[in-house]
């Protein structure tokens, strides 16, 4: 069997309570989450000891400690990005396959300095939001699409991520400029890509992910992510573990990054383009 080590700002959170089991269920046990850390207890749930006596899973004291005896690493703190860096740089010196859990970072700098990091030492590393995954997306033909308009739930802050993966996978890294266009309750975002191709995010209440493309020929679909996209995701999170071998592109992870820190700063100045810098 092999282990797996979480590594968390704190341990009682939504995605750290899934995975375990989900993990352990889709490799019929020959993985499973064995220790954990996390840098503090939750404000609002339970504290990292009864977290893990609970689970079953060892409680470790130090990162470090984690990354010794873990054969894989999962970073999470999937809501609080800012403390990716300090929480996935000693994993990413480990030589060990590594997830960092959506949103990767916090800022296209830190981006950068994570992969950087993990490629210097030879860590496979990869992070996405499992919308990605959701098969009514991968099954969709790439080429010629000229505009997506997608909408989905939450806030911008963290939720926007899941719009902006499904669209960079099916548009390519190739993102230019963005402009805010929404409303403080209904943030908006348009993205301009390369060639002239356009894409929009809508963030309206618990509307559920949706997409619609546009193609240059004139077709056109509209697709609902109502399958089971983190059951996909897990099943190709634990392919990766087994062969080191990343499925996302950090050319993508970087440009998503990058469209969200600079969505930020559009919203400041609504309805002026906002230049990105250059695609790695």
């Amino acid at each position: 069997m092999k282990k797996i080590g979480f590594i968390d700002y704190f341990l009682d959170e939504w995605h750290a309570n899934k995975y375990p089991e989900w993990i352990e269920t889709a490799t019929g046990g020959a993985m499973k989450v064995a220790y954990a850390y996390g840098k503090k207890d939750s404000d609002t749930g339970l504290d990292n000891a009864t977290w893990c006596r609970n689970k079953g899973i060892e409680l470790l004291g130090s990162i470090e400690e984690v990354v010794e005896k873990s054969d894989y690493l999962i970073v999470l703190s999937p809501d609080y990005p800012e403390f990716h860096e300090e929480l996935a740089m000693i994993p990413l010196q480990s030589g060990k396959p590594t997830y960092v859990d959506k949103t990767f970072a916090p800022d296209r700098k830190t981006a950068l300095l994570l992969f950087e990091t993990a490629h210097k030492h030879g860590t496979p590393l990869y992070s996405s939001s499992a919308l990605r995954f959701a098969t009514e997306y991968s099954a969709v033909d790439r080429s010629g699409i000229d505009t997506i308009v997608s909408f989905g739930p939450g806030k911008y802050d963290n939720y926007s991520i899941h719009q902006i993966e499904p669209i960079v996978s099916l548009m390519g890294s190739e993102a230019e400029r963005v402009m805010f266009t929404g409303t403080e309750k209904s943030p908006s975002l348009l993205i301009g890509f390369s060639g002239g191709r356009q894409a929009e995010i809508h963030h309206f209440g618990n509307v559920p992910f949706t997409l619609a493309i546009n193609y240059e020929s004139g077709k056109s679909s509209i697709l609902k992510a109502e399958s089971n996209f983190f059951g996909e995701f897990v099943k190709d999170l634990t392919a990766f573990f087994e062969s080191g071998k990343p499925t996302v592109d950090s050319a993508e992870t970087i440009a998503i990054i990058t469209i969200i820190e600079y969505g930020f700063k559009a919203a400041q100045t609504p309805y002026q383009w906002i230049e990105l810098p250059k695609s790695v």
